[in-house]
């Protein structure tokens, strides 16, 4: 049997990491989100019974409200710690798991460095952007002002400090070119 192969891919806010795994789904590739791992989880009781427990009041009629639980943990360090202590360890053994079965395959991992989950995979894909492009895409895309975008992407992984090893995109260009340098990149993951 052929052994699993798990491919990280990460980057800041606004870098292009979904682009890229839209790409990856062009091309056939199996593709997996943490993002929509974590959806998932808060659309299950027992998660929803988890979080109204830590943070009262962000579960409203059997529904997870995402802006009440972001207020309760933006800017507050212990609240973000204790949601992330209930979410990622579930989040992480759920994707491990949804790309076992698969000889190559790839995910969204936004927070893989911050978290200390880069050696659960076989190789890192790190997507760079430059950061006047990142705050313009964040703010048509979620309709954040400059100072929320920048306070956010100061609170993130340095992206110019990468371990030895991992696999760069560049994501300056169009998107044709990304895909180039997306094809090229995969050769060391594809003999």
């Amino acid at each position: 049997m052929t052994q699993s192969k798990k491919i990280a891919v990460t980057g800041g806010i606004g870098s292009g990491k979904s682009t890229v795994l839209a790409l990856l789904r062009d091309l056939r590739y199996p593709v997996f989100s943490c993002d929509e791992i974590y959806r998932e989880l808060c659309s299950e009781p027992q998660m929803l019974a988890l979080l109204e427990g830590r943070f009262p009041g962000c579960v409203k009629e059997g529904r997870l409200d995402r802006k009440v639980l972001s207020a309760m943990t933006f800017g507050d360090a212990a609240a973000l710690n204790a949601l992330n202590a209930l979410t990622h360890p579930r989040i992480m053994e759920r994707l491990l798991a949804k790309m076992e079965p698969y000889s190559l395959s790839f995910a969204e991992v936004p927070l893989l460095f911050e978290g200390g989950y880069e050696g659960m995979f076989d190789g890192v894909i790190a997507v760079l952007r430059d950061k006047d492009a990142r705050v313009s895409s964040v703010a048509a895309r979620d309709g954040l002002s400059e100072e929320e975008i920048l306070l956010r992407m100061a609170r993130q992984y340095d992206y110019t400090r990468l371990p030895p090893g991992c696999g760069v995109l560049y994501n300056n260009g169009d998107e044709a070119a990304l895909r180039e340098s997306l094809r090229s990149l995969l050769k060391r993951y594809c003999p």
